[in-house]
């Protein structure tokens, strides 16, 4: 029988009453035919409780430890969801990562996939099963150890076992009905999309639009896998959602698919570091170590032989962009008269694979955000993608204002 893979985010699976909802959703589908692979998410707000306990407990804990504590809320929605469906007479277990086996990398609390055997669960299936209801977030270590992939990771374990499954498709099922040009909360004219390539659904995801985690989508890129995103809580349709696929799947499309925005940003400038061959690969590789996530990077023009190194990075990583910076110096590894930090700034982005056959869209963008009078900081550019960074106070401003000046309330 064809393979469908179905992933319950926390919101979905958060009582009783909606592992039960989603338990019919199930049903619907075994009914149609499929045998079908439910990966869920530990019952919503379970994770934060668990971490929580783990740095109350051992503030400087044993990785290892904290991923047996923190995979243990899947455990426990996977089975629940088997049992409901048990009582809907649908034969299904639930499945741990260790006995499927997901195999990952020993990096504990951030481990990559590295193959999922498909003979255990397809023997099930061969068996009589209909449904198998794996634990999502998590896998086992070569040492034999539990891992789990970091938060969201059960994203990227449905799309990771509809690859390896060659599934017809897989659908996430969350607390919004899909994918909108921009977050509904900032701008009420948003509209949902029918269909969104994988490219541009990566440079969303990656920008700060929370629907999917950004590791899910580059495997679904990667492995051609279909990806629809649903709400569990409205009636659905075949045409329900918004299919994440490839870009020749859409026939036509607006030149913006969405604009993102992310809050959380702090641009960071290095004053006066010595121009000469090598230092940005010695600032960067240093920012690097203390695992500073560095995105937008500008570098002055230089005069007499110094200039200034602007980058941007999550606000929660300043501190760390700080000490490492200040340790460099100290060593005498770089040479800068002072690092400035501005945490009061946001990023807003359009992205559109239409950029590539376009021309104009940077100098609209631009123009827009001159006449509500909000100063770009800082630019960086790609072929499907336009950053900025503004003050923060002219976010929503900024998202509302180009969000109606690419008229992405119309459809293509």
């Amino acid at each position: 029988m064809p393979v469908l893979v179905m992933k319950f985010g926390g919101t979905s699976v958060a009582t009783l009453d909606r592992i039960k909802r989603a338990a019919k959703r199930v049903g619907v589908e075994v009914a149609k035919g499929y045998d079908v692979i439910v990966i869920v998410s530990a019952m919503s707000g379970k994770t934060n409780e668990l971490v929580g306990w783990v740095n109350e407990t051992s503030p400087m804990f044993d990785a290892r430890e904290y991923d047996a504590v923190v995979s243990s809320g899947e455990n426990v929605t996977a089975g629940l969801m088997a049992l409901t469906l048990q009582e809907m007479s649908v034969p299904a277990r639930s499945w741990q990562g260790w006995q499927v086996p997901v195999q990952t990398t020993s990096a504990h609390a951030a481990a990559r996939i590295e193959g999922i055997p498909s003979d255990n669960i397809m023997a099930s299936f061969a068996a009589g099963m209909r449904v198998a209801v794996v634990a999502g977030f998590q896998g086992v270590s070569p040492e034999g150890r539990i891992t789990t992939l970091g938060r969201g990771g059960s994203d990227t374990t449905a799309v990771a076992f509809a690859a390896a499954f060659e599934a017809e498709r897989c659908d996430i099922y969350t607390d919004v009905d899909g994918v909108y040009t921009t977050d509904p909360r900032v701008s009420p004219k948003a509209r949902k999309l029918d269909k969104i390539s994988f490219e541009e659904m990566l440079e969303l995801a990656s920008l700060g639009a929370k629907v999917l985690q950004t590791r899910s989508v580059e495997l679904a890129m990667r492995y051609k896998v279909k990806l629809r995103v649903l709400s569990s809580f409205e009636e659905q349709s075949d045409e329900a959602g918004t299919l994440v696929c490839d870009e020749e799947e859409i026939m036509e499309s607006n030149v913006v698919a969405g604009v993102a925005f992310s809050r959380d940003e702090a641009k960071m400038t290095l004053v006066s570091v010595a121009d000469r061959p090598g230092i940005a690969a010695l600032i960067f590789t240093g920012l690097s170590d203390a695992g500073v996530n560095v995105d937008m990077i500008v570098q002055n023009i230089s005069e007499e032989g110094r200039t200034d190194m602007t980058f941007s990075c999550p606000t929660d990583q300043v501190k760390r962009a700080d000490a490492a910076m200040a340790q460099a110096k100290t060593d005498g590894t770089i040479n800068f008269a002072e690092l400035i930090a501005d945490v009061d700034v946001a990023k807003v982005s359009v992205v559109g694979i239409g950029m590539r056959s376009h021309t104009g869209v940077a100098a609209k963008m631009f123009q827009v955000l001159s006449a509500e009078g909000i100063n770009i900081k800082v630019i960086t550019t790609s072929e499907i993608k336009i950053s900025v960074l503004i003050d923060r106070k002219y976010m929503e401003l900024a998202v509302q204002a180009l969000h109606d000046a690419f008229e992405l309330d119309k459809a293509a």
